[in-house]
C-alpha cells in the first residue's frame, strides 16, 4: 500500500515539475522581453534629454517612477527564472533534495507582492507623465507656430509612457503566472 502512495507522490511532483518548468520558461522570456523594451525606451528617453534646460519636472518624475518599476520587474524576471530551479529540484530522484511547499509558496507570494508594487510604481510614472503630455497637448494653440519649444510634445518624452507601460504588461504577466501557480499547488 506504501508503494502505491509513494509512486503517487512522485507522479504528482512530477506533474507540479513540468508545469513550473513550462510556466517559469514563458514567464521569464516574456517579463524579459517588455524589461528589455521598457529599458531600451527609457534609454532615448534619458539619452535625449537636457537635464540643465529641462523647465518640465513632470517628465523627470515619470523617469524616476519608471526606473523604480524597472527594477522590481527585474526582479520578478529573476523570481521567474526561480520557477525554472524550483521544478529542477522538484525533478531530482533524491526526495530529500525537493524543495518544501511552504518554501515554494513564499516564493509565489513574494513575486505576487513584487508584482503589485510594481503596477503601482509604473502607474504612478504614467499618470506623470500622461498628465504631461496632456498639459503640453492644451496649452498647444492651433494652427499657432509655438515660440516656447518647453511646449511641444517630443517623442522622447512619449518614450516614457512607453516604458512605464511595458512595465504594467510585464508585471502582469508575472502577477498573472504567480497567482495561477498558487492556485495550481492549492488544487494538488
Amino acid at each position: 500500500m506504501q508503494v502505491h502512495s509513494e509512486s503517487s507522490t512522485s507522479e504528482t511532483k512530477q506533474k507540479i515539475a513540468n508545469i513550473f518548468r513550462l510556466v517559469g520558461w514563458i514567464a521569464f522570456w516574456i517579463e524579459l522581453g517588455l524589461t528589455i523594451g521598457s529599458g531600451i525606451a527609457l534609454l532615448f528617453s534619458i539619452s535625449g534629454r537636457n537635464f540643465a534646460t529641462e523647465t518640465n519636472p513632470g517628465i523627470g518624475v515619470g523617469i524616476f517612477w519608471a526606473v523604480a518599476g524597472l527594477l522590481a520587474l527585474c526582479f520578478n524576471v529573476f523570481l521567474a527564472f526561480r520557477y525554472t530551479r524550483l521544478a529542477k529540484g522538484l525533478s531530482n530522484p533524491n526526495p530529500e533534495r525537493h524543495p518544501r511547499k511552504a518554501d515554494t509558496v513564499q516564493i509565489l507570494r513574494m513575486s505576487v507582492i513584487t508584482s503589485l508594487v510594481g503596477i503601482l510604481l509604473c502607474l504612478l510614472g504614467s499618470g506623470a507623465t500622461v498628465g504631461v503630455l496632456v498639459a503640453k497637448a492644451v496649452s498647444q494653440p492651433p494652427g499657432v507656430a509655438l515660440t516656447d519649444p518647453n511646449m511641444i510634445i517630443r517623442a522622447l518624452d512619449v518614450f516614457v509612457a512607453v516604458a512605464n507601460i511595458n512595465g504594467i504588461a510585464g508585471h502582469f504577466v508575472g502577477i498573472v503566472t504567480s497567482l495561477g501557480l498558487l492556485k495550481w499547488i492549492h488544487n494538488q
